[in-house]
């Protein structure tokens, strides 16, 4: 999937009031050269991709913010619009096989609830990107996990560690079978240093309600993941968008600083 720049170009554009000339001298290339891109008559390049979304951003306009507000006002019933942060371009249709089986729920794909929650998770990444999704839920068996002791063993299991030597454990096999029994997944996310208070919790080192204390601390939002090809044949990928330079390195300050606040 391509980026939708001869609208994203126009839109910024008209946002700013400038015309095409004027936006062409702004991020410093010929008139001709932003009309054909608005046009769609050419391939756009790396360098005027780059310089537009960048641009946009230091003028303070968050054409993916917006684009994900006009993106949900335009759902139906039964439709969600969630959000896969890609390292790379996804090329086809969406693939539950693609992904790791070491993940928190195993081999699925993995979105969340918003823009800001998916971009947090590939900023570091030069060539990587959002997509936008529109899920429709119907008929579909859904499994929620919440932040208990269900969750945490579930996710010890899928990614391998302290619980490796109890997998074949009758409790634990049961876990992975109920976790798999449904077309898609609604959890807490987990990332590396949650996982680091489950193992903390497996090993004895905490007790499950000062694990869980731990964890709501640090909470990152709730994940859907498709595990079944019923569940994806029903999320459409509707928007790939771009990822300027300036708003990476924008992310990761916040991630940052984050992180030294939690600490």
């Amino acid at each position: 999937m391509k980026y939708n720049f001869p609208e994203d170009l126009r839109s910024i554009r008209a946002i700013l009031g400038l015309s095409q000339r004027e936006f062409a001298e702004q991020i410093g290339v010929e008139q001709v050269t932003v009309s054909r891109n608005e046009l769609g008559k050419t391939v756009p390049s790396a360098r005027i991709l780059e310089n537009v979304y960048r641009f946009a951003f230091t003028k303070n306009i968050r054409i993916n913010k917006l684009k994900e507000m006009l993106w949900r006002d335009a759902l139906e019933k039964n439709e969600k619009l969630l959000f896969h942060g890609a390292k790379s371009e996804i090329t086809g249709e969406i693939d539950i096989y693609r992904g790791r089986s070491n993940n928190d729920f195993g081999q699925g794909f993995y979105t969340g609830e918003s823009y800001e929650q998916a971009i947090s998770f590939v900023s570091g990444f030069e060539h990587s990107s959002v997509y936008y999704i529109r899920f429709n839920d119907t008929s579909l068996k859904c499994k929620r996990y919440k932040v208990d002791q269900e969750w945490m063993m579930t996710i010890a299991y899928y990614r391998g560690g302290a619980l490796d030597e109890y997998k074949e454990h009758p409790t634990i096999k049961m876990l992975a079978e109920q976790s798999r029994d449904c077309d898609y997944i609604i959890a807490p996310i987990a990332d590396n240093r949650m996982f680091q208070i489950i193992n903390s919790f497996i090993n004895g080192e905490i007790t499950d309600e000062q694990c869980k204390h731990c964890l709501a601390a640090t909470n990152l939002g709730m994940q859907y993941i498709f595990i079944s090809e019923k569940a994806v044949s029903q999320a459409k990928l509707i928007e790939r968008c771009y990822i300027s330079d300036n708003e990476r390195v924008c992310i990761l300050m916040k991630s940052w600083c984050k992180e030294v606040a939690d600490e």
